[in-house]
């Protein structure tokens, strides 16, 4: 485009030049219309030249007084943009009237109830997920386990609280359950190893122990031992069950107000803690949480992408139908939105003023230049021809007069 404008100029220099000669050797006096025209097409494309030249930089590099416009004024322009931008497009009235006038939640639906965006959405959720897994380092993900779970485990005394449940469920009646299995299985093992009890009975008994004795004693022992266990199975008030549940709620008792009880507890609750194992439970947890959540992310056919895709459904449903919930999201939007334009707009506009003012000046001028030049490339032409047609309207009406 400069070719083409700069062209304009030269050809009008042409013209001007052969007809300044022709005038000298006795040309026709149109001929004068001619060269003013031309002369006038001269001077019109050299001011624009000018004019379009002291925009980006000093004509024929001549530091002119202003010239180089927007290398100078480049803060300026940052700073008048942002400020035109805050007044225009951040108005609080505008910016909440286009929010309210957008109908979001009513379209986020509609455009959910679509199977293939809703997809498209899952695919989304799936990929933020694993993104924020990929984002949190496992050592402050661990940290956060270790303080937040494993250090709220260890710091409160175990005593008490393990006295209080354990003094509730007996309360409930939630241990007569435990004490019938207990009681069945022990049971159905001397049902089921009459050898185990020989052999005890045998190896207990004196060397010198006829062999006919031992298996008297035996037999004996294993049914009575049968008969002991099926007592406490079917006796539901038996000694050894009124016994062992009174064990257990001395036991509620002291822990929760026996000094010496809760100390050993305590005791075993350090050395629990301190062991290697738990100790290294929080990585192993958040390693197998993060791979178990990256692998359903990745299977569109997982519990969790299920879930995900059931949710996004129900949503979909309810922004579509519920006409309450759709005008509370809308005021809510239409709130947020205003309260961001009326006391955050300075923060917004500020990122144009601040980013111009860190381009260099000669590539800002160089960049804006190449946005617009095409087209005041236009203007050069336009002073060129208007010059031209001005130049002729002049001396015609000069020549009209005189």
């Amino acid at each position: 485009m400069k070719v083409v404008s700069t062209g304009f100029l030269v050809v009008a220099g042409v013209i001007y030049l052969i007809a300044e000669y022709a005038i000298h050797n006795g040309a026709d006096p149109w001929v004068g219309f001619v060269r003013a025209a031309a002369e006038a097409g001269m001077v019109g494309g050299l001011a624009d030249w000018f004019a379009v030249t002291a925009l980006f930089r000093h004509p024929l590099g001549i530091p002119i007084p202003h010239t180089a416009l927007i290398r100078k004024k480049k803060d300026q322009l940052g700073s008048s943009l942002g400020e035109f931008v805050g007044e225009n497009f951040l108005d609080p009235e505008m910016v909440s009237e286009k929010v309210r006038s957008a109908h979001i939640p009513e379209r986020a639906g509609e455009w959910l109830q679509d199977p293939e965006h809703r997809a498209m959405a899952s695919d989304q959720a799936a990929k933020a997920i694993r993104s924020v897994l990929a984002v949190l380092r496992d050592e402050d993900a661990v940290a956060i386990i270790e303080r937040t779970i494993v250090a709220r485990i260890a710091e409160p005394e175990w005593g008490p609280p393990a006295g209080r449940i354990l003094a509730e469920l007996l309360d409930e009646g939630r241990h007569l359950p435990l004490m019938d299995l207990m009681a069945d299985r022990a049971h159905s093992w001397v049902e089921a190893n009459p050898e185990t009890i020989d052999r005890w009975v045998r190896e207990k008994a004196p060397t010198w122990a006829p062999q006919f004795v031992n298996e008297l004693l035996s037999d004996r022992a294993y049914r009575e031992l049968s008969e002991w266990t099926w007592q406490i199975k079917v006796d539901k008030q038996h000694p050894v069950r009124v016994a062992l549940i009174g064990f257990v709620e001395d036991f509620a008792r002291d822990l929760q107000h026996d000094p010496a009880t809760m100390a050993k507890l305590e005791i075993f609750k350090q050395e629990v803690m301190n062991r290697e194992e738990v100790q290294r439970a929080a990585g192993s947890a958040w390693a197998a949480a993060k791979r178990m959540v990256i692998e359903a992310t990745e299977d569109t056919s997982s519990t969790l992408r299920v879930k995900i895709d059931d949710l996004l459904r129900r949503l979909a449903d309810m922004l579509v139908e519920d006409v309450k919930v759709r005008d509370r999201l809308d005021d809510y939007m239409t709130r947020t939105a205003r309260y961001v334009a009326e006391n955050y707009a300075g923060e917004v506009t500020s990122i144009i003023s601040e980013t111009v003012e860190r381009w260099d000046a000669d590539e800002a001028s160089d960049k804006i230049e190449l946005l617009a030049g095409k087209d005041l490339q236009f203007i050069r032409i336009n002073g060129t021809v208007v010059g031209a047609l001005a130049g002729l309207v002049i001396h015609t009406v000069t020549t009209l007069i005189f």
